[in-house]
C-alpha cells in the first residue's frame, strides 16, 4: 500500500536519489490531502528499511551492496496525532446500538479486554489457554501477532467471557467470523455508518482500547495492573502468572462494571474537555 502511494514520486528515480529532498512532494501531497503525520511516516518507515537494505544486505552481481550508505529519512513529527476519546457509558450503548452483531461482539470484547483491532480480527482458539483452578480461561496471543513483540496476555472479565462463550463452536480456528470467514479489519464501511447514525462520527475503533483504560483507572486499578490489561509492555515476562495473580487481573478487570467507575466524574470532565 505504502510503496504504491511512493510510486507517482520516486518510482522513477535511481534508488541512490531517494531522499529527503525528493519525498518532500510525497509528503507535501499527502498533507494536502488531510492525512495524519503517524500514517506519513509509515509510509517513509518503509522507504528507511528499504535503504537500510540497499546498503547492507541487498548485493548485486559482484557481492557489492546496492549502495554505498543509505540517506537518512527522518520521521515527522507527530504534532497533529488526534487525542484519545474514551467513550461515555451513553456513548458506548448509542453506538454498539448501531453495530451488525459480527461487529457488536467484537467491539464488546474489545472494550472489555483492551485489545487491539489486529489483536481482535487474528484471535485464535488455539491462543486460549485453560486455568482450571479458576473454572476460566485467558488468551496468549503470540507476539509476532504483537505491537510490541511480546506475547500479549488477554484477561477475560465477565463481559469478554459471554462474547467468548458465545461464538464458541462457530468457527474451527477464529474466534471472530462473518459468514464463515475470519474479519480482517474492524473499522470498515460498517463501523463508520455506524458511528455516524450515533452521533459520533470521529471516533475510532482503538478508542475502545483507550476506554477500557480510562474505565480501569476510574474503577482505581493499579498502574501495574492496568499495564498488564491493557498489554503494555511493562519489563516482566507478562505470561507468567500464578492462579491468584490471575485472579486479581480477572477481578481488576471485572471493576469496569461497578457503579463507581459508571459514575466517574473524572471521565464525566475529560470528555467536556475533549470538545
Amino acid at each position: 500500500m505504502h510503496l504504491k502511494q511512493l510510486d507517482p514520486f520516486i518510482g522513477a528515480l535511481p534508488i541512490e536519489g531517494v531522499h529527503m529532498g525528493s519525498l518532500q512532494l510525497f509528503i507535501t501531497a499527502r498533507r494536502g490531502q488531510g492525512v495524519k503525520s503517524k500514517t506519513i511516516n509509515l509510509a517513509l518507515g518503509v522507504v528507511r528499511h528499504i535503504l537500510n537494505l540497499a546498503s547492507t544486505e541487498w548485493l548485486d552481481e559482484n557481492s557489492l551492496t546496492w549502495i554505498e550508505s543509505a540517506s537518512k529519512i527522518k520521521l515527522l513529527p507527530q504534532t497533529d496525532a488526534r487525542a484519545p476519546y474514551p467513550l461515555s457509558w451513553d456513548e458506548q450503548t448509542r453506538l454498539f446500538s448501531e453495530l451488525p452483531a459480527h461487529l457488536w461482539r467484537m467491539a464488546l470484547f474489545k472494550v472489555n479486554t483492551g485489545t487491539r483491532e489486529q489483536e481482535v480480527c487474528q484471535l485464535r482458539w488455539d491462543w486460549e489457554v485453560p486455568v482450571p483452578e479458576l473454572g476460566t480461561s485467558v488468551f496468549i496471543i503470540p507476539g509476532g501477532r504483537v505491537k510490541n513483540g511480546d506475547d500479549r496476555l488477554v484477561v477475560l472479565n465477565r463481559v469478554a467471557r459471554s462474547v467468548i462463550d458465545e461464538v464458541r463452536g462457530r468457527h474451527p480456528d477464529y474466534v471472530f467470523t462473518f459468514e464463515g470467514l475470519p474479519i480482517t479489519r474492524m473499522n470498515n464501511s460498517a463501523w463508520r455508518k455506524a458511528r455516524i447514525r450515533a452521533g459520533l462520527p470521529g471516533v475510532r475503533v482503538h478508542d475502545l482500547k483507550h476506554t477500557f483504560g480510562r474505565r480501569l483507572r476510574a474503577a482505581g486499578v493499579s498502574f501495574e495492573d492496568r499495564q498488564d490489561l491493557l498489554g503494555h509492555r511493562s519489563g516482566r515476562i507478562t505470561t507468567h502468572y500464578s492462579a491468584v495473580e490471575l485472579k486479581n487481573l480477572i477481578d481488576a478487570g471485572n471493576k469496569v462494571h461497578g457503579q463507581k467507575s459508571r459514575k466517574s466524574p473524572a471521565l464525566f470532565l475529560l470528555k467536556r474537555n475533549a470538545g
